[in-house]
């Protein structure tokens, strides 16, 4: 047999050319590589983000633009929900918590999500990292990634700056606590009470004392409040329960039991409400997700059937330029087999390095897209190999060491008299 050294000294004197093979698979790897590792990435992250979301209720519409809003905090005007499906699933017996979510307002490109104090402590788990949880209006919760210290002043904005968005000045927050990470989009939010929304948009604040009134007759005021009228309204009650509640995009409910949460579901599902399983709504998604992911793997099986044909083609040029030097080994004695064994080590040395390298190039092309992700919209999804991927390198090095017979065989069959001769 021909010895290693043999074929590494091969290499070495065509190192471009072996260099070319190395990228073209690398590449051609990468790419399905980085598309399964990124899809079940963002799978996972999002089934993540709607863990503690059993049950969505809403106004009438679309059921993704619902979870979109509500479990991934996407901006988005939803129709809102009347005020008395709140005070009606609070005194439900069947749901153990039901939690207003209002949506509008920001803070240094931040959301400001209004909602209780329940639902910050995810009724009753260890939720905050350090802190409390808020318990009056002027008062505020951030994630964990919120740039904010406990004390910090949080005065939400409304709207877009430039466009016509104002900052409130009739009230603002003092941040109170911080919640564990989750490796979700609360992770970059800013949690305050539903009355403190209600109140700085002049809606009332849900609890007897506080009328609508009064705060749509201080709205013609032109927003002239400042922090000592804020102080003026005192803490305020917060939280059920409500009394003629104003109106509210979405609400989060955790049943007592999971029979509870189907029948709320089905209660809700009608022609004024919408009752959505995030997981539902998810599933959907990854199967419109999966089916991309099938064209892109398509695509990128397809480019690398590409890349093999060229590199036989290649390898088939380039035995024809050696075939004096591989007539002269078998005029040294080297057996047909040795021959064999030399061309297709050869190259199936440069497929397992290129596959390698394809591995480790779409790992980290799916670990960058899952960081530029996490930013954009506060998904952490985990990148991580997995036997399945393991098992895909093993296939293309078979495929590899099948089509490397090709260029061997004919090296295996070349005339030495003719080789030599020409």
């Amino acid at each position: 047999m021909i010895p290693f050294r043999f074929i590494l000294a091969d290499l070495r004197r065509l190192w471009v050319g072996s260099l070319v093979v190395v990228l073209l698979i690398a590449g051609a790897t990468a790419l399905g590589m980085a598309v399964n590792l990124q899809e079940r990435a963002l799978r996972l992250g999002s089934a993540r983000a709607a863990e503690r979301f059993d049950l969505v209720i809403g106004a009438a519409g679309s059921d993704t633009q619902l979870v979109l809003s509500a479990v991934f905090l996407q901006p988005s005007p939803l129709t809102l929900l009347p005020g008395s499906v709140l005070q009606a699933l609070t005194t439900d017996p069947r749901v153990a918590m039901a939690a207003p979510v209002g949506f509008g307002d920001s803070f240094d490109g931040m959301p400001v999500v209004g909602t209780t104090a329940a639902f910050v402590l995810d009724n009753g788990r260890e939720t905050l990292l350090e802190g409390r949880a808020f318990d009056a209006v002027p008062e505020a919760v951030i994630g964990a990634n919120v740039p904010l210290a406990i004390g910090d002043q949080v005065k939400p904005l409304h709207g877009l700056p430039g466009e016509g968005g104002h900052t409130h000045g009739e009230l603002s927050y003092s941040v109170v606590g911080r919640m564990r990470e989750t490796g979700t989009p609360w992770d970059r939010a800013i949690l305050v009470p539903i009355e403190g929304v209600w109140r700085i948009h002049h809606l009332g604040e849900g609890h007897e004392g506080a009328s609508v009134s009064e705060h749509a007759d201080a709205a013609d005021h032109d927003h002239e409040h400042d922090a000592d009228d804020a102080e003026a309204h005192g803490a305020g009650r917060i939280g059920p329960p409500w009394v003629n509640p104003p109106g509210i995009p979405a609400i989060i409910v955790k049943a007592k039991t999971i029979a509870d949460a189907y029948r709320l579901r089905s209660e809700y599902r009608k022609d004024t409400t919408l009752g959505v399983f995030p997981a539902e709504v998810l599933t959907r998604l990854f199967s419109t997700l999966g089916d991309v992911r099938k064209v892109l793997s398509v695509i990128a099986m397809a480019t690398q059937a590409l890349v093999a044909a060229a590199i036989v083609l290649v390898c088939v040029v380039h035995l024809a330029q050696r075939r004096r030097q591989l007539a002269a080994l078998r005029a040294l004695g080297a057996p047909r087999s040795a021959i064999f064994a030399l061309v297709w080590s050869e190259l199936l040395a440069l497929v397992a390095v290129g596959v390698a390298s394809g591995v480790a190039l779409g790992y980290v092309g799916a670990r960058v897209f899952a960081q530029w992700l996490s930013q954009a919209s506060g998904i952490v999804g985990p990148v991580m190999l997995t036997m399945q991927d393991v098992w895909l390198a093993f296939g293309l090095l078979a495929i590899a060491a099948i089509m490397a017979t090709i260029p061997g065989v004919m090296a295996y069959r070349q005339s030495t008299a003719v080789a030599l001769r020409a």
